[in-house]
């Protein structure tokens, strides 16, 4: 082989090599110059100043201000009914009948017996007065005259019981007949014709009665965490199954002390009375109730996904000390205290449950988005929120939120941090009490999470973060 040849292709192989890592070098340099030079992309809100309303989620049942049962108190056959289901009925009217012949007989034989103790008292009052005789001319011995007396007065004492005997036979007879002791709308019947009422031990219910159904009560089972936060007079706002997109309202009318305990969970009843004119509501409805415990109008106010959020460190991994996404404490304002909100977190989590006062132990959870890190356990804070999915937050001095600078030409001076001490929340917003560090006004955009990673899902799934998912709290 010719050594020019030879030294040619090697110049060629040499060029070839130079050319293909120059050119892998400028593409690693370009793209981590465009990497570097892009930053993260954030989702962001506006701050905002509006109402904020915290409430209590509670389920009840529908009832009747005032429900009588109507009974038998003696036992026999249904021979006639004159109600019905829904039936119109006022007080003292007829509504059924039982069969009165076994009652007849019975009063015809006390009837009887009434007789022959008339007839017995007639007889040894005749013979004591004859001995009466005897003894005043001294022709008898006293005793014989006691012995008569005794006879007399028993013959007297049996017709005073056969009389009371009778009156029970008249007045049992008497309950053959089913009166209505109130004005109102039979909402239930439980015997037909024929059927036997066995009234050996109590009062069999034939009828249940609905006195007014314009005026309706609902009996709402309240934890006893949020039991001291009900009042006499609070505005309540509900819904019911058959109706899901009418709200409905009413207002406390009774906080009562008898507790239920079902499976270690301990609630006191909240009777809420309830307009019902146009009679939609019905009696044994399932009633979501919501209960106003606190309000505050016209005050700076953050999204709760933005106090969830924390900035990921230039490693990539969550700045230390943040405790998670769903970590959140509510601070109480006017008495009132309520758990993160529903506003879902940056990983894609619904977060947030039912709202409470008052502290307790609160659950971790939530995801902070990517590169976020996981909730922490809450704490037994007296001032600590509740949350579920959102987890309830350790005892805090303040809360840090990310107010987002687009102009900022270097990646560590995009996001400028705020502390702030918070209120109440509506599970979608919560309330800035005071700022702490920093500056926060109305319209300032602060970070929500990030917007740079797309988790695809199947349609109609859910994206959870670690969190789990959590119920939000209707607002007024």
């Amino acid at each position: 082989m010719d050594p020019l040849e030879n030294n040619h292709k090697q110049r060629r192989f040499l060029i070839i090599a130079i050319v293909v890592v120059v050119g892998v070098l400028v593409g690693l340099f370009f793209f981590r110059r465009g990497k570097d030079k892009g930053g993260d992309q954030y989702r962001t809100e506006a701050v905002s100043q509006g109402n904020i309303s915290a409430s209590v989620n509670a389920t009840g049942t529908l009832s009747a201000v005032t429900t009588v049962q109507v009974g038998s108190q003696v036992s026999g056959i249904i021979s006639k009914l004159y109600a019905d289901f829904n039936s119109q009925v006022k007080q003292g009217q007829l509504l059924a009948e039982l069969d009165p012949t076994p009652f007849l007989q019975t009063v015809d034989q006390r009837k009887a017996d009434v007789t022959k103790a008339q007839v017995d008292v007639a007889s040894t009052k005749v013979t004591y007065d004859r001995q009466k005789r005897l003894a005043d001319a001294g022709l008898i011995a006293q005793s014989d005259l006691d012995a008569a007396k005794a006879a007399y007065d028993g013959a007297r004492a049996g017709l005073a019981q056969s009389q009371a005997a009778l009156k029970q036979a008249q007045t049992n007879l008497g309950y053959t007949k089913i009166y209505s002791p109130i004005d109102g709308q039979v909402v239930a019947r439980q015997y037909d014709i024929g059927q036997t009422v066995a009234a050996s031990f109590s009062a069999p219910t034939l009828f249940t009665i609905a006195k007014d159904l314009t005026k309706m009560q609902v009996q709402a089972d309240v934890d006893q965490s949020d039991i001291g936060q009900m009042k006499v007079g609070e505005p309540v706002m509900f819904t019911v199954d058959a109706y899901p997109d009418q709200p409905f309202r009413g207002q406390i009318s009774q906080v009562r002390l008898n507790a239920t305990v079902t499976q270690n969970v301990i609630t006191y009843p909240v009777i809420v009375e309830v307009p019902n004119p146009d009679l939609k509501l019905r009696p044994s409805m399932t009633a979501n109730v919501t209960i106003r415990v606190a309000t505050v109008r016209d005050v700076l106010r953050v999204p709760n996904s933005a106090l969830r959020f924390r900035p990921a460190t230039e490693e990539g991994k969550p700045a230390a000390g943040t405790a998670a996404s769903g970590s959140q404490a509510g601070s109480r304002s006017g008495g009132a205290q309520s758990g993160a909100g529903s506003e879902p977190a940056s990983g894609g989590q619904p977060a947030a449950g039912r709202q409470r006062a008052g502290g307790g132990p609160g659950a971790g959870g939530g995801a902070a988005g990517p590169g976020g890190g996981q909730g922490g356990q809450g704490g037994n804070g007296q001032w600590s929120g509740f949350g579920r999915g959102a987890g309830g937050g350790r005892r805090q001095q303040g809360q840090t939120v990310y107010v987002l600078n687009p102009a900022a030409t270097d990646k560590k001076d995009q996001l400028r941090p705020v502390q702030i001490r918070t209120g109440i929340t509506d599970g979608h917003y919560t309330q800035v009490v005071s700022v702490i560090s920093g500056t926060l006004n109305p319209g300032a955009p602060v970070v929500t999470g990030l917007a740079t990673v797309k988790v695809e899902t199947p349609a109609g799934a859910n994206n959870r973060g670690p969190g789990g998912p959590g119920r939000g709290l209707g607002r007024f």
